[in-house]
Formats: C-alpha cells, structure tokens, sequence
C-alpha cells in the first residue's frame, strides 16, 4: 500500500490543513457508514474515546462497571473523568463480560457498563441490553470498547451500533490501524454533536466553550487519509486473521486452549492460548524463534497505580485464573504461510 498511502499524505501536505479538515470528514463518513450507523466522531486515540464516550454517558463522579482484565484503558478513563470503576467477573469460555455479573453489580449510582470485545470476540450485548431491562434500569448507557473488534459483526450488525457508544483504537496495531495514533466514537443520535465538541474544548464555535470538561483530543488529517485508503481492505485482512487462528487450534492438543468461532462475530485481533505451565511454553517459544506475549498480565484493579484510589471488586475467581495461564502468539493479516506453518510445528511439538 506504500505508493497509494504515500500519495494521500502528500496531498494533505498540500491542501495545508492538519486538522479536521476533508479527510477527517470523509473518514468520519466512511467509518460510520461500515459500522452501520449515523455518527461517526473521530479524537486522538481510543483512551480518549472512552473518556468522552464516558462523559457523554454522564458517568463523571458515578459508577461504571467494567472488567479487570482488559489492559487497563476503560480504567484510565474512569480515573480522568472522576468515575468509579466497579470490576466484575468474566465468562470461563469467551473471557469477556458476564452479563449476569455485570447486572448483578447495578446501584443506583450505576452510570455506564463498558463492554469489551476483547481479543476481536465480539460480546452479546443483547444479553446486557435486557438484563438492564429487567432492572428497570434502560438509563444505564452501554459502551462497547472495540478497540480490538473493528468489523467484526454478528446478524448484519456491526461492533459498535449494538450499544449506545462505541469506541474505536487505530493504533498501529490494530485491525484498522493508523500510522500513528488515533480513534472513534460512534452513535446512532445526536451525541454526536455533543462528543464533537467535547473533543475540543467544549467549544460551540471557535474559542466559545459551552459544554464542561471539554479537551483537546483530534485526529489528524494524514491519520485520517490513511485510514481511509485502509478501511476497505478490513474485511480481507479479518478473514486472514481468522484463518491463521484456525491453523493454530487445528495444530494444537490439549491441555493446550486456543479459542476460536468461525464467523465475522470473531475478528481475531490476537491469538490468545490458555496453557496451565505458561511460562514453560513461553519459554519453549522463544528458544524456537517465536515471539509470544501476555494480554494483559496484571489485573487492573491489582496495579500498583490503583491501590489507593476507590474502586469496588466483586468476585473475581474466573478472571484471576485466567490471568495465570494465557499469553498470545503472533497472529497479523502480513504472516506468511511460512511463519504460519512454523508456529503450528511448535504448538504441536509443546
């Protein structure tokens, strides 16, 4: 893609606008429009999208539930906005939120539920949808963290238009990634306008604030052109990732698990294997040449940063015997069959 990305990020030299400018419209557009809804309203990175979707949400000051074992950035939303982050458990099998721990946690001082699609696994956030109905708590605003599901969908419906936000990281890395930083926030009404001017100061027009707590958070012009030169080959790149994570299940035995569903709920964002001697397969790997990693291996409501901040952990079982067995092998749309094959060989011989 080097001679068309090139050629975008010489004409936004030329144009001489860095900032919300035409590409940062026409991406906002394009975005919205693959994700299946009307708002699309791009910041500078998927931590921010959280933040704003988050005070959008009006969660500054209340409870937000969450889970632990996400990397920590709905955390650090919550820490900024001055919202108390309530840990409850994940389901043994898919490893995101369990929607009858989530619902269980509900006050009155609930605000937000953030649901993570951790590791490209797109969550049932109508299983949260009707648990908060049965609550008699439809106030409640649902934020799906997509920041490692963008396009994967399930029945026509995309990863971020199921809840009332959805958030979106397009660092490099990601499914979609930039060449840079930077991130979404989509929604189906007129937030959009809200979230529009929260992520720049607050401002109604130019140096007139008029919503509180507004900040400096835009993307940049060259991140969104390259964005969308990127977004149309998503879907391509998403069947590969899933493709290299069928190679890996079908190589391994037990005790190895390697989760895997075969459809585009699934976007194989990692390929994340649970072993109960992790660091000696860990350490089998990089004896053989290949790279593995942990997502994520401390808990946030066990990092030292937390400790003497208010938060409320409800039973964690699942989660803190999870955290002890997974870690991640390489898994990227660019993988050759080669590399592929050879990390096969290792899972089979492990």
């Amino acid at each position: 893609m080097k001679e068309d990305i090139e050629r975008c990020v010489r004409a936004v030299f030329e144009s001489g606008r860095w900032l919300l400018g035409e590409q940062v419209k026409t991406f906002e557009a394009s975005f919205a429009r693959y994700c299946g809804v009307k708002n699309a309203c791009s910041v500078a990175n998927g931590t921010d999208a959280l933040e704003l979707a988050l005070l959008a949400a009006g969660a500054k000051d209340r409870e937000v539930i969450t889970v632990a074992n996400a990397g920590g950035y709905t955390t650090t939303a919550c820490r900024v906005i001055g919202a108390f982050p309530v840990y409850v458990d994940i389901d043994p099998d898919s490893l995101l939120m369990s929607a009858s721990a989530a619902i269980e946690a509900v006050t009155p001082r609930t605000s937000a539920i953030v649901v993570t699609h951790l590791y490209g696994r797109l969550a049932d956030i109508s299983s949260f949808r009707s648990g908060l109905v049965s609550r008699g708590r439809q106030d409640i605003k649902i934020i799906e963290d997509c920041a490692q599901a963008h396009g994967a969908y399930r029945e026509d419906h995309h990863a971020g238009s199921l809840g009332d936000f959805g958030t979106f990281s397009f660092y490099p890395t990601k499914n979609l990634g930039a060449m840079g930083d930077g991130g979404a926030i989509i929604c189906d009404d007129d937030s959009a306008h809200k979230l529009m001017q929260l992520r720049q100061y607050g401002w109604r027009e130019r140096y007139y604030s008029v919503v509180p707590y507004g900040r400096n958070s835009r993307m940049d012009e060259i991140q969104a052109a390259i964005l969308q030169i990127k977004l149309p080959y998503l879907d391509e790149w998403n069947k590969r990732r899933r493709q290299i994570v069928q190679h890996y299940r079908e190589a391994a035995s037990s005790p190895f698990d390697i989760w895997f569903d075969n459809s585009p709920a699934f976007v194989a964002h990692l390929a994340v294997a649970r072993h109960p001697e992790r660091e000696r397969i860990r350490k089998y790997f990089q004896d053989s040449g290949v790279m593995t990693e942990v997502h994520y291996p401390i808990l946030d409501c066990d990092q030292p940063s937390q400790q003497d901040l208010p938060c409320a952990v409800h039973d964690l079982s699942v989660t803190r015997a999870v955290v002890k067995e997974i870690f991640t092998l390489p898994c990227f749309p660019e993988m050759s069959d080669e590399e592929v094959s050879f990390v096969c060989e290792c899972l089979h011989k492990a």
